[in-house]
């Protein structure tokens, strides 16, 4: 029997990055970038009013030594203890709107009125702040000196000719997606989604949309699996129940493979319905069926199909079993597609807030919910699978589970009161 870490060290050393592909920008959030991007301008383009105010001289206001110099001869004390010079009045000979792009050239002892993100006039080298003006209209009164270069946003502030302004290997998020459009980069190389086939075989499937007749039951895992499958960040195909004659099923598998980077197969292993997919595997790939120290979702498989050797998984036919295998194992491989840097879910120590058995052995994934002291703002945990001595592996209460309590192998029973690992499933959380 295999541990989950030896287990996870054999699959995720199976992780395949897609070839790159170019694609626009609006598309390319939760992708890792494939090429160095330059800015072929700089940000901003032109000296811009970084508020909204009045475009001066600083000289013409008081302040071509700075806010409280003691050169300013005109300086005196306000009420509050602060530097204020004697108020000086400037015409306003115009207003330049966030946009414009007529030349305004502004002349000495003058002040145009300005909109953030407005360029600046010619000698004009400060924005005096609406707040520190009387705000007028033709005429304006500065009720504080400015800096030469203050409020002001110069050429290539934020990014010079040049600069890289996305490196390879970057996740790109809405930051980087904002940075990609601001130079003007309207497409981007990256490595897309990994293309993830899933299938379900039994021949006690029926599709949803019809009525299961006696020893008939419904395709749970196709869907379950597609979903986590497009959660994890794959780009997903359901194929739906894979039923027939061993021909048929290598039809069927040999043409997944010609779309997929990883292929999900439920229902393939345990029961005797199971070998004939199995022994269908054998023929395209090495397949290895094995145990893993773990519960649910101790027998599994796992295996490499064809000459590019791509990964398949072997999932049991249990619906809670399947989604325990697909987030210890094939939820890291997608998230190492990807090139995410955590590969795995965030952990956090919980209390428990009941009883939950394991097996002795085996680390126990438990479906549970997790929430926090309203006072203390611990975070608590309530055992959904595996709770009283419940077995782990039944469907209810699979749907209420936000979490997973993650039990060492050597525990058999978790007290209410225990502090355990709990890994977050809600993308809310």
């Amino acid at each position: 029997m295999r541990s989950v870490e030896q287990q996870l060290s054999l699959v995720t050393r199976a992780a395949v990055t897609p070839e790159p592909v170019r694609i626009a920008i609006s598309e390319a959030l939760g992708l890792m970038c494939a090429e160095e991007v330059q800015a072929t301008r700089p940000l901003p383009g032109f000296t811009q009013a970084a508020i909204d105010g009045y475009a001066v001289r600083a000289v013409d206001v008081g302040g071509e030594r700075g806010i409280g110099s003691p050169e300013l001869s005109s300086a005196k004390d306000d009420p509050d203890g602060e530097t204020k010079a004697t108020a000086k009045s400037l015409p306003v000979v115009g207003e330049v709107p966030a946009g414009s792009q007529q030349p305004l050239r502004l002349q000495p002892r003058q002040a145009v009125r300005v909109h953030t993100g407005a360029p600046l006039p010619t000698l004009a080298d400060a924005v005096l702040p609406l707040a520190w003006s009387d705000r007028g209209h033709k005429r304006m009164t500065a009720e504080r000196p400015v800096r030469s270069g203050e409020f002001v946003r110069k050429v290539g502030d934020d990014i010079r000719e040049g600069d890289v302004a996305v490196s390879p290997g970057s996740v790109l998020g809405p930051a980087q997606i904002g940075l990609l459009a601001a130079v003007g980069h309207p497409k981007v190389l990256v490595y897309p989604r990994p293309r993830m086939s899933v299938i379900s075989a039994g021949a006690e499937l029926v599709d949803i949309d019809r009525e299961p007749g006696r020893g008939q039951v419904y395709d749970v895992n196709s869907y379950a699996l597609a979903a986590a499958g497009r959660e994890a960040g794959a780009d997903v195909h359901r194929v739906g129940i894979a039923a027939g004659e061993p021909r048929r099923l290598r039809e069927i598998i040999e043409g997944q493979m010609l779309r997929s980077e990883i292929i999900v197969i439920s229902g393939a292993v345990g029961g005797a319905g199971s070998e004939t997919i199995r022994r269908v595997l054998s023929e395209i790939g090495d397949i290895d069926t094995t145990r893993v120290a773990m519960h649910p979702g101790s027998v599994q498989g796992f295996g490499l199909l064809g000459e590019e050797g791509i990964p398949v998984f072997l999932l049991p036919s249990n619906p809670v079993s399947a989604l325990v295998i697909f987030e210890t194992f094939i939820r890291p491989v997608v998230r190492l597609s990807l090139g995410k840097r955590n590969a795995t879910r965030r952990t956090v120590k919980a209390r428990a807030l009941n009883r939950i058995t394991s097996r002795e052995g085996r680390r126990g994934l438990i479906r549970a919910r997790l929430m926090r002291d309203a006072e203390t703002r611990d975070y608590l945990v309530e055992g959904l699978g595996g709770a009283g001595g419940a077995p782990a592996h039944l469907l209810a209460g699979m749907g209420a589970a936000n979490a997973m309590i993650r039990i060492p192998e050597e525990v058999t029973a978790i007290r209410p009161g225990d502090v355990v690992d709990v890994l977050f499933l809600s993308q809310s959380q």
